[in-house]
């Protein structure tokens, strides 16, 4: 379903103007205009393109989020003005966060733009966090130890590439692959290469273009407290694994 008419018209109330006003402010008459609003005209790419810098929405908002529903100011923006998902908090105020599950995850790659699929999706609160956009997602296989299959991870969203940190662990939303959890590095141009702490998986890369979300890894919520001595023995390592990526990385 389109919502183009209706976010037209709510976005034009929202910011007390007239008809007239707002195609003089997008540069149209306003018969033209009107025809927009009321629904009898679909406005072409070109005009799509001017609402959405005019409302500062991307297009795919302005199409198929309702606004009356999932108002503009409780939504996240992203780099580029390309998509918008929402943000909600608890009575303190504090970010709830979506958690991916297993039954949920295989929607997440046409769902992961969609504010109605977010906000079907279980929350949880960690205050602790702090301040950023957080995301839960559910780990699969043994790639990535001390993190048992099962295990929930918690991301901190990335809004910029370059604010990814060699050796860091991340959470990588692709087009092919979905959801990978693994360590980062950019030293390949126009892609990035991706290991896991499990030696047993081979490096392998993947193209910045094939990216759609990144979170950076920042805390992980367990099944159990199965082989807690060894899985605290593996955390142990991996820092230092992680320490020394780091004291190298200065290095250089």
């Amino acid at each position: 379903m389109l919502y183009i008419a209706d976010n037209l018209k709510h976005l034009r109330a929202r910011n007390n103007e007239t008809q007239s006003r707002t195609a003089e402010g997008m540069g149209i008459p306003r018969d033209r205009y009107r025809k927009y609003e009321d629904g009898t005209n679909t406005p072409p790419a070109e005009m799509l393109v001017v609402m959405s810098r005019y409302y500062h929405l991307s297009i795919d908002v302005l199409l198929m989020v309702n606004l009356r529903k999932h108002p503009a100011e409780d939504l996240l923006r992203l780099d580029d003005n390309r998509l918008l998902f929402p943000i909600s908090v608890d009575a303190n105020g504090d970010n709830r966060i979506e958690i991916v599950t297993q039954k949920a995850k295989a929607g997440y790659l046409s769902g992961y733009a969609d504010p109605d699929y977010i906000e079907s999706l279980q929350h949880i609160s960690l205050p602790f966090l702090g301040p950023g956009k957080h995301r839960g997602f559910p780990v699969d296989g043994d790639s990535m130890p001390p993190h048992e299959n099962g295990s929930t991870i918690i991301g901190k969203y990335i809004e910029r590439l370059g604010d990814v940190i060699d050796g860091r662990t991340y959470l990588l939303v692709t087009k092919n692959e979905g959801m990978v959890y693994k360590r980062l590095n950019k030293n390949k141009k126009n892609t990035l290469v991706v290991e896991s702490d499990n030696r047993f998986f081979p490096a392998y890369e993947v193209k910045i273009s094939d990216i759609i979300e990144i979170w950076e890894y920042v805390c992980s919520i367990g099944r159990s407290d199965k082989k807690r001595e060894e899985t605290e023995s593996e955390s142990v390592r991996n820092m230092f694994l992680e320490l020394k990526r780091e004291i190298a990385a200065m290095r250089k």
